[in-house]
């Protein structure tokens, strides 16, 4: 009789180990989940806030072929028109644009392959540049004007004055991709109206001027 009874007892046992077992693994498994959203997270965040490289930015090169303006400040953006990020910086120009007023001349030169085909100059990214009063667009071919003005990331902004002097050199986004009232467009914006600015470089967050021949539209920014 107790080799019966404790027979019976045994089951009660199992019963209570067998919840406690499904407890334990779906707490495991939500911790993994947790971890990796929140690596996933990070990791977003740190390509989102990781900038681009700036080369040697000179004065006005003597060498370009761009129009500089003799009478008040000029602008003058390098993108590629395949870097989704530089929508953003895109917008940010609009902006800057419809705060000062026709103060300033404005170019917006997008990379174009030497060999490329009339698809980037048809670009929806160039589309909206050109759609922007006061912005000048043109093609620069093979990079070069984006060489000699030291840029290398898209989205890269530099304002000269009527002399040539380099006053900003920067990016005009918080952030990649990121459209919003940022450090750069407001520098810009004050030194234009004649007006103290804070700083007179920032970061600049888009894609690489120079290895996205063979990138489509859609491809993810890069460093």
């Amino acid at each position: 009789m107790q080799f019966a009874a404790q027979n019976q007892a045994a089951p009660k046992v199992n019963s209570l180990q067998t919840p406690r077992k499904k407890l334990l693994a779906t707490a495991l498994l939500g911790s993994a989940w947790i971890i990796s959203v929140a690596l996933g997270l990070g990791s977003l965040f740190n390509y989102g806030t990781t900038p681009g490289q700036i080369g040697l930015v000179p004065a006005w090169p003597s060498v370009s072929k761009i129009g500089r303006s003799h009478d008040r400040p000029t602008l003058v953006m390098l993108a590629h028109p395949r870097c989704p990020c530089t929508r953003a910086s895109i917008s940010e120009l609009a902006q800057i644009m419809a705060r000062v007023q026709g103060r300033m001349d404005a170019y917006v030169l997008f990379y174009k392959p030497r060999q490329s085909g009339a698809e980037w100059d048809e670009s929806a990214l160039r589309g909206s540049a050109a759609a922007i009063p006061g912005v000048k667009v043109l093609s620069d071919v093979d990079g070069v004007e984006a060489r000699r003005f030291g840029a290398e990331t898209s989205g890269h902004t530099l304002l000269f004055d009527r002399d040539g002097g380099l006053l900003f050199s920067g990016g005009i986004t918080q952030s990649r991709g990121h459209a919003g009232e940022n450090a750069g467009e407001r520098a810009i914006v004050s030194m234009v109206n004649n007006q103290p600015a804070a700083q007179t470089g920032t970061f600049v967050f888009g894609c690489s001027l120079g290895n996205r021949s063979q990138l489509g539209d859609k491809a993810r920014c890069l460093k």
